[in-house]
């Protein structure tokens, strides 16, 4: 649980949805508003109980809603059920391995869908309540590979870039009103799903927790650590609060020196 130190600047009266958030970056975010006393809603894939119960541990009475975002209608079907949005942050994401020819075309339509089709339903459906109360704040949980490009890898490639441009086609479309709209790219972050790889590494080479960090991490951020999902949710609330009212339309890398090398 995070806990912050109290503020003249907290979230108190806000709401917020941050998808893909029962781990890692998601689910630090919303702990992170949740503290500054924003009233969040959490979204993922969980069974609604265990979902529920991972809610309650946030305090601010915070809400657990299930939805697939693969699905067709998913995204507008949760943008209707989390209601009137103060904060929105697209974070949900999927992604697939191998080159383009290998790519099955079922792997490309869920990338495009979860990652990006999502984020534009979404804004779709939050941003009329947000022009009628003249406050907003849209955060797209970019990644390095918004900003760079790599192999093996061109769903999220292409759909982590595409969301740089979606964050500031937005921000120039409410530049003139007090939303905001900003991009994250964080670079390698031991989410959940890295962490997995890392097992898989260490199987795979027999090798202990610190040489699989060092050769998960060769050739990318030359910090030699990971980022830390903190770290990135910290940068979220204060991008969310006040202080974050003039910066917008900016795509914000969190990489440990990757996107300088």
């Amino acid at each position: 649980m995070v806990t912050v130190a109290a503020s003249p600047h907290s979230l108190a009266g806000r709401r917020a949805l941050v998808t893909g958030s029962t781990g890692g970056i998601g689910l630090a975010i919303a702990e992170r508003l949740a503290a500054l006393g924003c009233a969040v809603t959490l979204h993922g894939l969980l069974p609604p109980a265990e979902g529920a119960a991972l809610a309650a541990r946030l305090p601010g009475g915070a809400r657990y809603l299930r939805a697939d975002l693969a699905e067709p209608g998913a995204a507008e079907a949760l943008a209707a059920a989390a209601g009137p949005l103060d904060i929105l942050v697209n974070n949900a994401a999927t992604r697939h391995f191998g080159p383009i020819e290998e790519m099955p075309t079922e792997a490309w339509e869920t990338d495009l869908a979860v990652n990006l089709s999502a984020a534009f339903h979404l804004i779709r459906g939050a941003l009329p309540g947000m022009r009628a109360r003249d406050w907003g704040r849209i955060l797209n949980i970019s990644s390095i590979y918004g900003l760079i490009g790599a192999a093996d890898r061109v769903g999220y490639v292409v759909t982590k870039t595409a969301l740089v441009g979606l964050t500031r086609a937005v921000a120039l479309e409410t530049a003139a009103t007090g939303i905001t709209c900003n991009a994250l790219c964080p670079g390698s972050t031991l989410t959940p799903n890295i962490e997995g790889r890392l097992r898989a590494l260490m199987q795979r080479e027999g090798c202990g927790e610190a040489e699989a960090v060092r050769r998960f991490l060769a050739g990318k951020q030359p910090s030699g650590r990971f980022v830390e999902a903190g770290a990135v949710a910290a940068l979220a609330a204060f991008l969310c609060g006040p202080e974050g009212r003039d910066i917008t339309g900016a795509a914000l890398p969190l990489d440990g020196g990757w996107s300088a090398a």
